[in-house]
């Protein structure tokens, strides 16, 4: 389960109706780097893969490869918008460790 925060999914609609190009979905990613070891991704996608796992949430389809679930199962994903950051923070129960901005984390 992949949680989105109602700033998150007001967010992500917003960018979806502002693509120039069509969506299906959100995709979630995790890669190597950040201050922590590993870093989340998020982007649009047009296409979804064969072995995606596809979870809709509050009417955004959200895109997550069988690689990457794990990782990020039971995330909250919220959209902040402060005078010092604005953006998507990631709230990970797997991480045991996280940086302060909440864009990276270590297992």
């Amino acid at each position: 389960m992949i949680n989105l925060t109602p700033a998150a999914v007001k967010a992500v609609q917003r960018f979806i109706r502002g693509s120039e190009s069509p969506v299906i979905g959100l995709r979630l990613t995790i890669s190597g780097g950040g201050c922590s070891g590993l870093q989340y991704g998020m982007r649009l996608e047009a296409d979804k893969a064969d072995d995606d796992w596809e979870i809709e949430v509050e009417g955004v389809k959200l895109l997550v490869d069988p690689m990457t679930f794990p990782m990020i199962d039971n995330v909250t994903v919220d959209f902040v918008d402060t005078l010092t950051h604005t953006g998507f923070k990631f709230d990970n129960p797997n991480a045991s460790a996280q940086c302060s901005c909440g864009s990276s984390f270590s297992i």
